[in-house]
């Protein structure tokens, strides 16, 4: 028999992606919010102590763009603590084999050299506009290390890149960029505008990742990574501007008219693509280009519109 695998935030994106390419691997629990409450700690206790799960992935957070982080950002930060702190304590009391934590790219410093290795975390200050989910992720990370120099755990983090795919999030204010420029220029093509107009200035520049991908790379991770003390990157090793991404979006769609950016609305970290060399000397690639990705995610937005941008 197979080792029992408990996979919690299995309704996202990228937990939705992982049930769906994990299964030939593990036997998978996935409870939903109804089963398995993660903001209560007895009812998690409970669980871990009912199903006793060999492995666990964490891909469970409380996340969105720029601007859902500047409006709730104490939603993000103690939602996304308190989740942490349940899941990390259970996997501890209860001994589970491997604890794969998601961190997310945005914990690392604003202004860092890249291609960024994972030894740049907190060498300098971080981006402002995600700040507070930003150290909330770099708590849990810190918290698997302390656990693990402590209590001899093999729990491991791994920091993804920008994540975009099928059952992203769409919502119009609270998704992230590629999801967003996904909406916006769509809602420009079926009304007609001679003109989008989208945030920032275009010239940021961003390293993005289909989400069966990060579901691999996942997969990859949990079966042969067993670094105590240091997390992953986990990227496509290439870049690309906002005002390059939003042109590629408008020929996928099929829309003509003027991209313009307005600059009055923030542009986050100036640049951002991570270092993968480690991932890639242990035998892990993406396998899925930028434009491929997304035609596959347009193609899933545009038969799936009406349910997504409610969310």
């Amino acid at each position: 028999m197979r080792n029992k695998l408990l996979l919690l935030g299995g309704n996202g994106m990228l937990g939705s992606a992982f049930l769906r390419l994990a299964r030939k691997h593990f036997d998978i629990l996935s409870p939903g919010r109804n089963i398995l409450n993660l903001f209560d700690k007895k009812k998690v206790i409970n669980y871990f102590k009912k199903e006793k799960p060999y492995y666990v992935i964490d891909c469970a957070a409380k996340a969105g763009g720029i601007y859902a982080n500047s409006v709730y950002p104490a939603d993000f930060i103690y939602e996304n603590l308190l989740l942490q702190n349940n899941i990390i304590s259970a996997c501890h009391e209860f001994k589970v084999k491997k604890l794969v934590f998601l961190g997310s790219s945005c914990i690392y410093p604003r202004e860092c050299k890249q291609p960024i290795k994972e030894k740049y975390l907190l060498t300098s200050p971080l981006e402002k506009t995600n700040e507070f989910y930003a150290i909330a992720k770099i708590a849990g990370l810190k918290m698997i290390e302390a656990f693990n120099k402590q209590y001899n755990h093999n729990f491991i983090s791994i920091m993804p890149t920008n994540i975009y795919g099928i059952n992203d999030n769409f919502h119009p204010m609270n998704s992230h960029v590629v999801p967003a420029l996904i909406q916006k220029i769509h809602d420009g093509l079926i009304r007609n505008k001679k003109v989008v107009k989208l945030w920032g200035s275009g010239k940021v520049l961003r390293d993005f990742l289909y989400v069966d991908d990060v579901a691999e790379a996942i997969i990859f991770l949990t079966k042969f990574y067993n670094n105590q003390t240091e997390p992953v990157n986990v990227g496509s090793g290439k870049e690309i501007s906002i005002k390059l991404l939003s042109k590629l979006i408008s020929k996928i769609l099929g829309y003509s008219g003027k991209i313009v950016f307005d600059r009055s609305y923030p542009d986050g970290t100036p640049r951002k693509i991570l270092d993968t060399s480690k991932i890639k000397y242990m035998g892990w690639k993406p396998k899925y280009s930028l434009e491929t990705g997304l035609k596959k995610t347009i193609k899933w937005y545009l038969q799936n519109i009406k349910k997504v941008t409610k969310k």
